[in-house]
């Protein structure tokens, strides 16, 4: 059964340069993607597996609770979270929404489609704001210099950094990176080197990516495309068909005290009022909510 499921879905794997394209609807929904399954292989690890379907660690986590991470059992089926609800704004530039820990793409000389991205961002005290800004910089092979407070953090560790970390495979910024026209330009979208820290809270505030996915995503980006950073972690859709399809992910913790702990969620008013007293659809929103597990739920 398990194998017949797989073999009747479609399957969306990344490879270097190569970004996922979604086809975005023309009939008024507000979904892209499908769903996709994974049955676990010996030596697979949960972050294998997220590389491999270029969705995010914690993404993955989220929509198969209880799966041990580093040491998933062979045989079980995974659900891989391909299938999202759109975030309510433009489609229009780059949208990052940080609950979901997605960049989109939405090309502006093809309207019918969208990339999406797993990112990293910023860490609890160095969370990466809400912004609406545009790229004003972009380079490759760039060079880093750390902030005299990153530089003070790693010598506090007894990792004494160098005032300016030249390009190069010990650049932490990768081979790309777009700087944002926000503040006094210390936010970057940049690449990576290390293996670890995509779909999670990890960076001093900047849009951590992929080095594949940043390496597609540099030549097609260009000069003043827009930037909006947003924090969605609830996402919802009026289909055309009249259901009400809902996406909760888990709010962002906004401090060191909250980090592991489970966060309430409410429902926008607007969905609310869209569910129309139907009782047994506020019971699995609500069951949504509690769950935060990222998947497209349908409530009606």
């Amino acid at each position: 059964m398990y194998r017949a499921l797989l073999l009747s879905l479609t399957c969306l794997v990344s490879s270097a340069a190569n970004a996922i394209e979604y086809q975005l609807p023309t009939d008024g929904s507000n979904i892209v993607g499908t769903p996709n399954y994974y049955e676990v292989q010996k030596g697979d690890s949960l972050a294998d597996i997220a590389n491999k379907y270029n969705v995010g660690f914690l993404g993955m986590m989220s929509a198969n609770k209880g799966i041990d991470p580093f040491l998933p059992a062979p045989g079980r089926l995974l659900e891989i979270p391909t299938k999202v609800v759109l975030p309510d704004v433009s489609h229009k530039g780059i949208v990052v929404n940080l609950a979901e820990l997605r960049l989109y793409y939405f090309p502006k000389d093809d309207a019918s489609k969208v990339y999406i991205f797993p990112i990293g961002i910023g860490r609890v005290g160095r969370e990466t704001p809400s912004m609406t800004t545009t790229i004003n910089e972009k380079v490759k092979n760039p060079t880093w210099t750390p902030p005299a407070s990153i530089r003070k953090e790693h010598a506090a560790r007894g990792d004494i950094l160098p005032a300016v970390v030249p390009a190069g495979p010990d650049n932490p910024l990768g081979d790309y990176k777009m700087r944002l026209a926000y503040g006094h330009g210390e936010y970057l979208i940049h690449g990576t080197n290390k293996d670890f820290g995509i779909g999670m809270r990890v960076s001093g505030g900047c849009i951590r990516m992929n080095p594949w996915d940043v390496e597609w995503l540099f030549p097609h980006v260009a000069l003043g495309t827009q930037v909006r950073i947003i924090n969605q972690p609830v996402k919802y859709s009026v289909e055309p068909n009249g259901k009400i399809i809902v996406e909760v992910h888990s709010p962002l913790s906004k401090d060191e005290s909250q980090i592991g702990e489970k966060k309430t969620l409410t429902a926008p008013k607007q969905l609310i009022e869209d569910l129309n007293y139907d009782n047994d659809a506020y019971q699995v929103l609500n069951k949504a909510l509690d769950d935060q597990s990222g998947i497209p739920v349908v409530l009606n």
